[in-house]
């Protein structure tokens, strides 16, 4: 489990992706704490849901989002 808090910025992705990658078991990111996520965040979120991560506590803002770019609207 990934506990993630504050922005989650274009620049965190690499390094999120890195540990992400490297977990043999599936992946959950908390995201009680997040209060800011950029577009590129939200697509990779989106990715990683895609594959088999949890997403817990998601903020309805982040939620919505990932729904909107799934819609392609």
């Amino acid at each position: 489990m990934f506990a993630l808090s504050g922005r989650i910025e274009a620049a965190d992705l690499p390094q999120l992706a890195s540990l992400a990658a490297d977990e043999t078991s599936r992946v959950i990111f908390d995201l009680s704490e997040v209060n800011l996520a950029g577009r590129e965040a939200i697509l990779f979120l989106s990715r990683c849901e895609a594959r088999g991560a949890r997403l817990e506590n998601c903020p309805g803002f982040i939620r919505e989002w990932i729904a909107r770019e799934k819609g392609g609207t």
